[in-house]
């Protein structure tokens, strides 16, 4: 099922893939991120002027992870605002996708977070470094194949 958002991009040739709706009727659409660059700027030229949220998570172990955007649509006096979320797929092996930190500032502190927690390059960012986790980490603790170094399962300390 094609919502107003996937017809406005069909219309403007823009490649997506239309999810349908969630349970609570917000429109999805999923993105490749090599089309990222010229969807990213869509829902700002749609209309959508309030960026909700900006969020990432790994699919499955060893396989593409995700960012994904929740713009919304606010105006004056609304109960409902019109809101939509874009998923992003990223590859494992180079994950990068370019910043949306150029059209919406508050995006700043999220795209740091899913650097910090998943690895995922948003380029062109201005400050693109971790904020939750100590600078002599290795590796990306919210990756499914992540493997913390020096852990041990509680059992075994009482044997």
């Amino acid at each position: 099922m094609q919502g107003r958002l996937s017809a406005w991009l069909t219309k403007h040739r823009l490649a997506h893939r239309s999810l349908g709706f969630d349970y609570q009727g917000i429109e999805t659409s999923q993105i490749k991120s090599e089309d990222w660059p010229s969807v990213a700027v869509a829902p700002y030229v749609y209309g959508s002027n309030y960026p909700r949220s900006q969020c990432a998570y790994d699919v499955a172990p060893g396989g593409l992870l995700a960012s994904v955007y929740h713009p919304t649509r606010v105006q004056d006096d609304a109960d409902q605002p019109e809101e939509l979320c874009t998923k992003v797929s990223i590859s494992r092996e180079d994950p990068r996708i370019p910043s949306v930190f150029w059209i919406r500032k508050s995006a700043n502190f999220q795209e740091r977070e899913s650097y910090d927690m998943l690895g995922i390059i948003h380029e062109s960012h201005p400050r693109l470094e971790r904020i939750l986790m100590p600078d002599t980490r290795i590796g990306w603790p919210l990756r499914k194949d992540h493997i913390v170094p020096d852990f041990y399962e509680p059992q075994d300390s009482f044997q």
